[in-house]
């Protein structure tokens, strides 16, 4: 080959790296608020690399960062109530993964589960994330994404308790008096296909919000409440780092809710006070009123500030 041509070819191959957008990896923290010790568990997607944990403990106010490899996709979530047993094998009453160990090892989270699920470096180079109700719930979790520099980059979560409000079709007690520990879906708990968006109700015409994902929806505004809850619930962001924050607490400071504001469609928690129909297996509804009283955008707008101050990523 002329060595002008090999230069020539040379040069705009090293042009064309150049001028290639750098795809970094990113920065997870995960961070317990929670009053006990929790499991995050993380299952990777199909074409995406395996973390270099899958599952560990994190206790009561502690933390603990993962660097994420580029391109990757997943969920991740959070185990409670786990115990290590007299046969070596380790197990939890909510989003147990069936590895047996605290690694999840490629197990995904047994629902009912609050799933944050994440595709880095999508289309656009753009991070789509957000937080999902469709397989249930066992705990509040924020999304907050820090230092992004494209797309919206809005938090997102559900920042309601919402265990003891949970219907009583789809709640899940430890014991048989205990406490409601997580709540599922209608589609678990129904099988029903008009619930699980199946069958003949497998696309977005056929396939509605129900009374059940309605009171996700109404408490957690920005969270999926069913399979195709797309428009109000999927966020981006570019070249983010992200805190994710389990069990996140309300700050209502005025002067940081003056000082910043969200530009998400949607505030994260209902605005208002909401009264959340309580129902029975027999199918009867309203036979019992639960109130939450929250502040969503005084909460959102401060939370989004609050965090960014205190959390270095």
């Amino acid at each position: 080959m002329d060595h002008r041509l090999l230069i020539s070819a040379t040069f705009i191959f090293l042009l064309s790296l150049a001028l290639t957008p750098e795809v970094r990896s990113a920065s997870f923290k995960l961070i317990n608020r929670c009053r006990s010790t929790i499991w995050p568990g993380f299952l990777s997607g199909a074409n995406s690399p395996v973390l270099s944990s899958t599952g560990f403990e994190l206790r009561r106010g502690k933390s603990r960062t993962l660097t994420i490899p580029k391109s990757w996709s997943g969920r991740l979530w959070a185990r409670t109530l786990c115990a290590h047993h007299s046969n070596q094998t380790f197990s939890c009453v909510t989003g147990d993964c069936g590895s047996g160990k605290v690694e999840c090892a490629g197990g995904g989270a047994a629902p009912p589960a609050t799933l944050a699920e994440f595709t880095l470096n999508g289309a656009g180079g753009l991070d789509f994330y957000d937080v999902s109700l469709v397989d249930g719930y066992n705990l509040p979790i924020l999304v907050l994404p820090k230092g992004g520099s494209g797309g919206g980059c809005s938090a997102t979560g559900c920042l309601v308790d919402l265990n003891g409000a949970c219907p009583a079709d789809l709640r899940v007690v430890r014991g048989s008096h205990g406490p409601s520990v997580a709540c599922k879906s209608a589609c678990e708990a129904f099988g029903d296909p008009r619930y699980c968006c199946s069958e003949a109700y497998a696309t977005p015409d056929t396939c509605g919000p129900s009374v059940y994902s309605l009171f996700f929806k109404h408490a957690c505004p920005r969270s999926y409440s069913y399979a195709y809850d797309d428009k109000t619930s999927t966020f981006t962001c570019a070249s983010a780092d992200y805190a994710i924050i389990f069990c996140p607490p309300p700050y209502t400071s005025q002067k940081l809710v003056e000082a910043r504001k969200d530009g998400a469609p949607l505030p994260l928690v209902n605005k208002t006070t909401m009264h959340i129909a309580t129902h029975h297996s027999s199918g009867d509804l309203l036979s019992g009123l639960v109130h939450f009283t929250t502040a969503a955008a005084s909460v959102l707008s401060a939370l989004l500030l609050f965090w960014s101050l205190i959390l270095p990523l």
